[in-house]
């Protein structure tokens, strides 16, 4: 694995040389939290956290990457010589992936020397950032699918190759089924699907000898029917499996363009009339979670939707408003001031409180707090090394996300719904933060 030492702000690495030429190397605490909830989003999912720890053990400087720093001309030979030594070796502390969070919690805490726990903070932000935003999309398509399969088609409008295969493995946590990006399946053992393009039908002598010809090389395949007229290649797909008889075996017929419902109404008939109930329908095409719950409240008869471009820029929320902050410093709290720009002091926790296994309500409580309900934030990495409590199986982190989002209150997951969940702090934080406030304003 490369490191990522150098993916960086250049601000980290003036600080950096500033606390080692100062001397300043105690302990601190920064805590990352989204400040506010993307409009029409009623909460986010962790997820990132798997391949940022990954990075984070992996972190060195690489003898060009020092060659490159001493370029900039801001550095010294000595402050150089410590970042050729550099390990990561602070505690992180962090929500399960796959975790439904809201604004201000922690989502993750950073507890290092604080030239360590600032190095790492543009990584974190990008890491944490993208898989959280991706997965919390996937989650509302899913949830839009009414039970139906969704597939990751987006590989080819995510913004670069990182985004387009941290994406799949995001949208995986988020609950789609498979991914057309093979190098993503690969990278993370997800399962992988594909049709086939209108090139190939446009390739061929004609569509009936597309067809043909590509169910002999994969005779369980799905035909893309529309590059021409629809009904007439759902018609073509009838007239095949006349000609094969037994030897049809092709699975499913898709849908890329015009009047879904209509089409795979009519499509459906088509098909159930030729005795091909077996056949499904997959739709594709500028969708997104709207569109698919218009689909899937009329019943409409797809079986899979197919997400492209929407799902993997989050076109609606294509950023968020995530904060890396200092928390603590040398056993002091800290905190910003600016107006609009809170920042919770100290170490903390979050508690889950359930009533019959309905997540109610969150209260963000200092550290050493212990209340009524699941603690939220649990290490996942001690001295600079991996922990047992965040799980790298991607199939567990998928189904603990499942039972997580289940546990939500229906009201919550409802598309739309304006219903805010309920997220206190402890009184004991809230004390913390007014003695903070006052200390650093005196």
């Amino acid at each position: 694995m490369s490191s990522s030492a150098l993916f960086a702000d250049l601000y980290e690495f003036t600080m950096l040389r500033a606390y080692f030429e100062l001397g300043m190397d105690a302990q601190a605490t920064f805590s990352l939290f989204v400040r506010n909830l993307p409009p029409q989003r009623n909460f986010l999912i962790a997820a990132g956290m798997n391949d940022l720890l990954d990075e984070i053990e992996n972190l060195r400087f690489e003898p060009p990457q020092i060659d490159y720093l001493a370029s900039l001309e801001f550095s010294s030979k000595p402050f150089l010589d410590w970042l050729a030594n550099f390990r990561f070796s602070g505690d992180i502390y962090a929500m399960r992936e796959g975790t439904p969070f809201f604004e201000n919690e922690p989502i993750m805490e950073v507890v290092a020397p604080i030239a360590e726990a600032q190095l790492i903070e543009t990584l974190v932000l990008n890491q944490i950032g993208l898989q959280t935003i991706l997965a919390s999309k996937a989650a509302r398509v899913v949830a839009a699918a009414r039970g139906r399969n969704v597939v990751d088609f987006g590989a080819r409008r995510a913004q670069g190759i990182d985004a387009a295969n941290k994406g799949a493995r995001a949208f995986y946590i988020g609950g789609v089924e498979s991914t057309s990006n093979v190098a993503a399946g690969q990278a993370y053992g997800l399962p992988v699907a594909g049709t086939m393009a209108h090139s190939f039908v446009e390739a061929c002598a004609s569509e009936m000898e597309a067809f043909r010809s590509f169910s002999d090389v994969f005779p369980d395949t799905t035909l893309l029917v529309d590059t021409y007229d629809t009904i007439d290649g759902v018609k073509k797909v009838v007239a095949l499996a006349k000609e094969r008889g037994a030897n049809f075996k092709v699975s499913a017929v898709r849908l890329d363009s015009g009047d879904l419902d209509a089409l795979s109404r009519e499509a459906r008939r088509i098909l159930d009339d030729a005795g091909l109930t077996n056949v499904q329908i997959i739709a594709s095409g500028g969708l997104d979670e709207t569109k698919i719950d218009e689909l899937t409240s009329r019943d409409t008869p797809i079986d899979i939707f197919g997400v492209g471009t929407d799902m993997a820029v989050s076109s609606d929320a294509p950023a968020l408003d995530i904060a890396y902050k200092l928390t603590e410093y040398a056993g002091e709290g800290r905190m910003k001031l600016s107006i609009g720009k809170r920042s919770l002091p100290g170490r903390k926790q979050v508690f889950r409180e359930f009533r019959d296994g309905v997540a109610v309500r969150d209260v963000i409580t200092r550290h050493s707090e212990t209340l009524a309900g699941v603690p939220l934030l649990q290490p996942v990495m001690l001295s600079g090394r991996r922990g047992a409590a965040q799980s790298s199986d991607l199939s567990q982190i998928r189904a603990y996300a499942k039972e997580q989002l289940a546990a939500l209150p229906q009201s919550l997951r409802a598309l739309p719904s304006h219903e805010r969940y309920d997220v206190a702090i402890s009184d004991e934080l809230s004390k913390f933060e007014r003695e903070t406030r006052e200390r650093l304003i005196d």
